[in-house]
């Protein structure tokens, strides 16, 4: 998924996202998936996309973040 954002008058940047899947068994309780999940988010500058509980206690979670590329302002070629 991509999204066009406007930066500046001429320079446009793209915002890319890189996803991270997490899994929990069931025996792993609650607390300590969010200290995961905090500790991605605080120092891997994660944020949560989107999580899962399937049955049997399997806990999957999606962080993502966010990559923004800048493209190349074009120089205008008048020499």
């Amino acid at each position: 998924m991509s999204r066009t954002l406007p930066v500046l008058a001429q320079n446009v940047a793209v915002a890319d996202y890189e996803y991270l899947v997490l899994s929990f068994g069931r025996e792993t309780d609650r607390g300590t998936i969010r200290r995961a999940l905090t500790d991605h988010a605080e120092y891997g500058h994660w944020e949560l996309a989107r999580t899962r509980t399937y049955m049997g206690g399997l806990t999957r979670t999606w962080l993502r973040r966010r990559i923004i590329r800048a493209r190349r302002a074009s120089v205008p070629s008048g020499r």
